[in-house]
């Protein structure tokens, strides 16, 4: 079980010092308890002024400080983020809900990422040819400046950990907004940002709510944001920073599709299908939140609602971020039974951990039979529910995969390769698993989806993110005149 933190402020971080925000407080509240366990200062455009202005006076001497450098730097944070893991992840489990081994897990994806940006140093190197005689081409990668980053709640320091490595090793100064709330793991991380030796006003917080972010995406000297969150706001983010001609990646929602084939591994599906709706209380862009189950599958069925019934709220799954959201997914299942749906795992009444009866808990919740025109199948409902769609044969599957506007992760169930090729060939998503609940890249293959699950290009990690972090400088260089007379001379 997690530990709940002391009561704490949670300010803006500031030229490598705690500043207090210009506005008012808000409460940040544990889901494991329905308590207050710290509070935030609203960041308003004089505060979002102050770090960017920091950031500003420090980008000149950070990007020229050699790459090998600034990646020393990097290594001091990796080996202070594992010495510190147990206690950032009861800190980032204790504001977001999830339970320790999910935390933990997921600030090691986080170390993952900066792995691969400590290896950035052996690895972009970059290059440089003859073209012609006496004439050669090379390019140079240079960084922006002062960039930004918005984060979600579910991931309080992965998705941060997305984005903070890469950026600072490739030389930029950078600005981050963690949510509201969960800001409690920021101040964690930049306080393992100065231990390791980052200079002043290479990196800041700013904490707030939707002022906060708009003021850092309209600043005029941010060059380049990174946004995850819900797809109404990750679109409006891109088309506000891009009107400002900035260079904006923002990463919306999600409805996965796992589809289920007869002649897939009972145990295996039951599992894998199970863990992906069920992790994280369901709360995850790459959760499974749809089984197009195809022919007769019902064997297939009873492990997912085996494996799902043997969950422990508080132990192997964490609690739903609000009450209002625990709410809306109580009440979304209940317009899934007037729509036509069959509960056959009901998650509502599931009893809370001992001592945590004030927290926001809901079970694993399996509908069957669900229409696919119904609320249950379009909209993303982040929480532990997974939707039922009955289908004759994989060709249905994969119309209504198709059918969705969003485009994160398709997954495929089966033992038959030819089969499980059809569905990589024809999913509508930016990433796909076969006989895997939660396709997640692993670096250094990006990670990313496609449709209304991504605004912008490329990846927000792996080798395409450095070109979403910097500019390729191209030199072309020729010291004498050449022997021969061509296009080049």
């Amino acid at each position: 079980m997690i530990e709940i933190p002391k009561m704490s402020d949670c300010l803006n971080f500031v030229n490598n010092q705690w500043v207090k925000g210009s506005g008012e407080f808000s409460p940040v509240v544990s889901p494991y308890t329905g308590k207050e366990i710290g509070r935030f200062y609203h960041s308003d455009k004089n505060d979002i002024d102050q770090a960017v202005g920091s950031a500003l006076k420090a980008f000149h001497s950070w990007s020229k400080t050699p790459l090998k450098e600034r990646t020393r730097i990097m290594f001091n944070f990796r080996d202070i983020l594992l010495r510190d893991i147990d206690k950032i992840t009861h800190i980032k489990c204790s504001e977001s809900g999830k339970t320790f081994n999910e935390g933990k897990a997921g600030l090691l994806k986080g170390i993952e990422v900066l792995e691969f940006a400590l290896s950035l140093q052996n690895l972009d190197t970059m290059g440089k040819m003859e073209v012609s005689r006496g004439v050669s081409c090379e390019y140079r990668r240079r960084p922006l400046g002062v960039v930004a980053s918005i984060t979600p709640f579910n991931f309080p320091a992965m998705v941060p950990m997305w984005t903070i490595p890469i950026a600072l090793t490739l030389g930029n100064c950078y600005v981050w907004k963690p949510s509201e709330k969960t800001p409690l793991t920021s101040i964690a991380i930049a306080e393992a940002l100065k231990e390791a030796g980052l200079p002043e006003g290479v990196f800041s917080v700013v904490q707030g709510s939707r002022e906060c972010a708009e003021a850092l995406i309209d600043h005029p000297k941010i060059k380049a944001i990174a946004f995850v969150g819900s797809t109404a706001v990750a679109k409006s983010v891109y088309q506000r920073g891009t009107t400002l001609g900035k260079r904006v990646l923002a990463l919306g929602g999600a409805k996965n599709h796992i589809v289920l084939l007869p002649d897939a591994n009972p145990e295996l599906s039951g599992v894998g299908i199970s863990n992906s709706f069920t992790g994280c209380a369901g709360q995850r862009c790459m959760a499974a939140s749809v089984l197009l189950a195809v022919g007769d599958v019902e064997k297939h069925i009873s492990e997912i609602k085996k494996t799902a019934s043997s969950q422990t709220l508080g132990e192997s799954m964490g609690a739903i971020i609000t009450k209002e959201q625990k709410e809306f997914l109580e009440s979304a299942t209940e317009r899934a039974v007037a729509d036509g749906a069959s509960v056959i795992l009901d998650g509502r009444n599931a009893p809370a951990p001992k001592g945590f009866e004030g927290g926001y808990w809901l079970g694993p919740t399996i509908l069957d039979n669900v229409k696919p025109q119904s609320e249950a199948h379009i909209k993303e409902l982040f929480g532990p529910v997974l939707s039922i769609i009955r289908c004759k044969d994989i060709t249905e599957a994969m119309e209504i995969e198709n059918s969705i506007s969003y485009g994160n992760a398709c997954s495929v169930f089966t033992s038959n390769g030819a089969l499980a090729e059809k569905v990589i060939e024809q999913a509508s998503a930016g990433m796909v698993g076969v006989n895997v609940g939660v396709p997640v890249p692993r670096e250094p293959f990006s990670f990313g989806g496609i449709n209304d699950s991504k605004f912008g290009h490329g990846d927000i990690t792996g080798e395409t993110s450095l070109n979403f972090w910097s500019d390729l400088k191209k030199v072309t260089t020729k010291w004498e005149k050449q022997s021969d007379n061509n296009w080049m001379s």
